[in-house]
């Protein structure tokens, strides 16, 4: 399995498309939402072409992402729940 950075590096929609979603559910109001959900959400209703791994998103890296938009925008940092690693 690849590691994040290097999945991250090679699919960087995904991430435009992660933050834009979350950003668009603090806009509308939510405090709190699930990382899991934004990927349903991405995987769903954004369309989107298969990766390499044969998925259009790969649920591995779920927690990465929250993680790093947690870490880019530190306003939100109580936006997504995560466990310590």
């Amino acid at each position: 399995m690849k590691t994040f950075e290097e999945y991250h590096k090679e699919n960087p929609e995904i991430w435009e498309q992660f933050e834009k979603t979350t950003l668009l559910a603090i806009s509308k109001g939510f405090k709190h939402y699930s990382a899991r959900s934004i990927f349903e959400i991405i995987r769903w209703h954004r369309g989107g072409n298969l990766k390499s791994d044969g998925f259009k998103i790969n649920n591995n890296y779920t927690a990465d992402y929250a993680r790093l938009f947690i870490s880019e925008h530190s306003l939100y940092e109580n936006f997504f729940i995560t466990r310590k690693r």
